[in-house]
């Protein structure tokens, strides 16, 4: 399996993005659980898909709403 540019630049976007947000220290255990799990769920989206942008959005609210939900 090889991965694409295209594929590696959504996946280095998202890794970003995670990291990014989950240094906000004002956001509730819950809410960075959210920005987390959407995060990954983004990049396992993407790989699962190859890169389909669907997929990746598919990905990211699925991680979401489950990162919510184990956020206590």
């Amino acid at each position: 399996m090889t991965l694409t540019n295209k594929t590696m630049a959504k996946a280095v976007i998202a890794l970003t993005l995670v990291t990014v947000l989950s240094g906000c220290s004002n956001w509730s255990k819950r809410d960075r659980n959210t920005a987390i799990g959407a995060g990954i769920g983004a990049i396992g989206g993407s790989v699962l898909t190859h890169g389909d942008g669907l997929g990746t959005l598919g990905g990211a609210a699925l991680g979401g709403v489950i990162g919510h939900q184990s956020g206590h």
